[in-house]
């Protein structure tokens, strides 16, 4: 490449919204009312539904709902979470939120990067009060496994779902296997309307408890004494400031009914791409490809082969135009928690986080991108 040469961008992650979304946004303006009210009601009902919940409960971000989830668990000062390493850090902060420690745990391999059973029960401890699961890459974890140890051991299971709306294991949508899930709204995700989140639950006390704690666990809500419910309220709790805006909710509900269709054309995408880096060597694309239908295909994450050459191909591709990311960097090797939990080793988690690569990807992608991506990768790893 001559030092002069330049290529056009191509995005980690792009979003297109529809008219009848900004429409519904529109709306929500025009009608002077912007708090936690009946948009938000509307697609918490929806989207419990559509998962087959028995409560929904839009939230402020993904991290609110792992922090109320914990909460809800009995999770407290003394107390531990089990949590992978491999994942964003609201994982194992919330779990510090509540006075606890986040105890990390390896992940099965690099072609399987997600939370292995078999290393979670030799964490657990009477200390142990809740496991969470993380559903990487929108592919679904040992939920089903974990879910039985947790039963035996007494503790609660929380999966964090914020890479997998829609995807399901044996037939059930990720997120109903434990005792609450959480899932993201944010800019980058694949229901995404920049902030927000949400906890689903089987579980009635879980579900008024979570209800409650997102709005200073109040009574009652600007919007009950606005429709003349009541006029006053009670403080029965400490609760914090969680809800969701009513913009961000109507632009919820448009989406959502797009979500499968969107859904749909990530696995076709997932399908090829998967295809084309299969022939490229020096890689390991995880998960495998009888996987793709069952999940909700988030991001395309491969793995450099050979160890110590992240940094070197990344710059290579992004030279080419082409954004990367590094999902994720090891929580534990960050300076806040190397302070905090001193002489924590996961060799396989960090192997992943040193040879991790997420390529761009979203629904509308064309084939000439997927085929620019790939080259490029080939090109890159083979210097």
């Amino acid at each position: 490449m001559s030092s002069t040469e330049t290529f056009p961008e191509l995005p980690l992650f792009d979003l297109q919204l529809q008219p009848q979304d900004l429409e519904a946004v529109a709306e929500t303006l025009r009608s002077g009312w912007l708090t936690l009210g009946p948009r938000t009601a509307a697609f918490e009902e929806a989207f419990a539904e559509h998962l087959g919940a028995r409560h929904a409960i839009a939230l402020s971000s993904c991290t609110a709902a792992l922090h109320l989830a914990y909460l809800a668990a009995g999770v407290g000062p003394g107390d531990e979470v089990i949590v992978p390493s491999f994942t964003f850090t609201a994982t194992a902060a919330a779990a510090l939120y509540c006075g606890a420690t986040p105890v990390f745990a390896e992940i099965v391999s690099r072609k399987n990067p997600s939370l292995d059973p078999g290393d979670v029960e030799r964490r657990i401890t009477p200390r142990t009060k809740a496991v969470c699961v993380v559903h990487y890459a929108g592919y679904a974890a040992a939920a089903d496994r974990l879910k039985e140890l947790c039963d035996a051991h007494g503790i609660a299971l929380i999966e964090d779902v914020a890479h997998a709306p829609s995807a399901t294991l044996g037939g059930r949508k990720l997120g109903t296997w434990g005792l609450s899930g959480a899932f993201s709204f944010f800019s980058n995700k694949v229901l995404s309307v920049g902030e927000g989140g949400l906890l689903c639950t089987d579980d009635d006390e879980v579900a008024a408890f979570v209800r409650s704690r997102r709005s200073h666990a109040m009574t009652s809500g600007t919007w009950d004494r606005h429709s003349g419910r009541t006029d006053t309220y009670d403080i029965t709790g400490l609760g914090f400031n969680y809800r969701l805006d009513e913009p961000r909710a109507a632009l919820l509900l448009s989406r959502l009914g797009r979500l499968e269709g969107e859904i749909t054309r990530r696995r076709e995408l997932t399908v090829r791409y998967r295809g084309l880096l299969a022939d490229v060597e020096g890689i390991i694309v995880p998960f495998e490809d009888a996987e793709v239908p069952s999940s909700s295909c988030y991001v395309i994450s491969i793995m450099i082969d050979e160890d110590g050459r992240q940094a070197e191909v990344a710059t290579r591709l992004r030279e080419r135009g082409i954004q990367i990311s590094i999902l994720y960097p090891s929580i534990h090797r960050f300076t806040a928690y190397r302070e905090r939990f001193p002489g924590v080793s996961l060799p396989i988690t960090e192997l992943a986080s040193r040879t991790e690569l997420t390529l761009p990807f979203y629904p509308h992608m064309t084939n000439d991108d997927q085929d620019r991506v790939v080259a490029a990768l080939a090109e890159a790893v083979a210097s």
